[in-house]
């Protein structure tokens, strides 16, 4: 693995403790101390989703034409200011508004290092690549939790100090991404293009999947754990859980290699085991439940990226992969927008279980679906 490959890797461990930290207890902090409802946490997810909607398009643009790593500083940067101004809200609204600058800055990481990793990745590894990334972002993510349980019970900390020093933590994602500028590759300019939209257009099938997939995935991020909070799990329950969480997202990741020889049907057993997960939610009544299902869940979600990531750049020119990433992107900030918005009304009109058996019958109709289309959801040879 060469030397900007393990800066990015890096980066993605940083920010991934840095969202452990505080992404699990945002809800909790939104509900109790603030006291927002269901309905305001699922707006609270939205307006966090809402920017990766439209900026990675933009981005993906950016990337065709400039350096990445410089977007990489930039994504960094606003989103160690956003989690720091997390510690000063008052109300849901300042909370919304600060999300907002959280999910403009996701838009200026993730892409940025999907095309770092492409461009200095060839067929035969790039799906290893994007697993290792997305493996240490995982990792962080999974040690986060443990860490903010140290901090909230260990050193007796409020939850406003807790998003200041995962602020600090993840700010220094900033040196990283800056030694990863030096090292990529200068990006020629293309014309400014939507046809990038155009060519998700092809592939109907992995859009489908990856909207259930994020939709179910914003709804676990936004909601869940005041979901669990009211079903009897403190904050270390609810972390630890999280915790069990990243390390079914890493067990996953580490064998995506070994997955993408059989892409479609993993995919198929990727959205059973989300379905299954969202079932035993509804009926989970402890934390042992409920680490089954959010196990689940996590390999579910995980696998879900590399896999369709491979299938769409395999069958696009390489010319455009940065624009491709951009609309690819432009899809989970798509479902992770719906997730919420459905999920928040849902939960405060017909109780708190609703959301979770919504998505299980959904997610079984989609399972079905890709049985239907298998032979679509499998990578082919780059053209050029």
């Amino acid at each position: 693995m060469n030397r900007v490959l393990i800066l990015v890797n890096i980066t993605g461990l940083i920010i991934g403790i840095s969202y452990g930290l505080h992404g699990p207890i945002l809800p909790v902090f939104a509900k109790n101390i603030i006291g927002a409802s269901y309905s305001e946490l699922g707006l609270i997810g939205l307006t966090n989703f809402i920017p990766y909607m439209f900026i990675p398009l933009f981005v993906g643009i950016l990337l065709d034409r400039f350096n990445n790593g410089y977007l990489l500083v930039l994504g960094a940067a606003i989103n160690s200011a956003s989690i720091y101004l997390l510690s000063i809200a008052q109300s849901v609204p300042e909370i919304m508004g600060f999300r907002i600058l959280t999910g403009v800055a996701h838009a200026f990481f993730w892409p940025p290092c999907e095309s770092i990793i492409s461009n200095h990745s060839n067929e035969e590894n790039r799906v290893k690549n994007i697993s290792w990334f997305t493996m240490f972002f995982v990792i962080g993510f999974m040690v986060g939790p443990l860490l903010g349980t140290a901090f909230l019970e260990g050193l007796d900390i409020t939850y406003r100090i807790l998003f200041q020093i995962t602020a600090f933590i993840l700010a220094t994602a900033i040196v990283t991404s800056l030694l990863v500028s030096r090292k990529s590759v200068k990006k020629h300019h293309e014309r400014f293009s939507f046809s990038s939209i155009k060519e998700m257009k092809r592939f109907p099938e992995v859009i489908i999947l990856l909207i259930f997939c994020t939709s179910s995935f914003g709804i676990i991020l936004s909601i869940y754990p005041a979901f669990l909070n009211d079903n009897g799990m403190d904050d270390t329950a609810i972390l630890l859980l999280f915790f069990v969480f990243g390390i079914s997202r890493v067990i996953s990741l580490g064998l995506a290699g070994k997955f993408a020889r059989k892409t479609s049907q993993t995919l198929i057993a990727a959205t059973i085991a989300v379905s299954v997960g969202l079932a035993i939610s509804t009926i989970a009544d402890s934390i042992i439940t409920f680490g089954i299902a959010i196990a689940l869940m996590g390999f579910g979600f995980s696998i879900f990226f590399p896999l369709t990531l491979e299938i769409i750049l395999s069958k696009t020119k390489k010319g455009i992969s940065g624009k491709i990433i951009g609309a690819y992107e432009t899809v989970f900030g798509i479902g992770w927008a719906i997730g919420p918005t459905i999920g928040g009304p849902l939960t405060q009109m017909f109780g708190d279980q609703t959301p979770y058996l919504v998505f299980c019958v959904i997610g079984i109709g989609v399972a079905m679906l890709a049985i239907v289309c298998r032979k679509k959801l499998e990578p082919q040879k780059v053209l050029y």
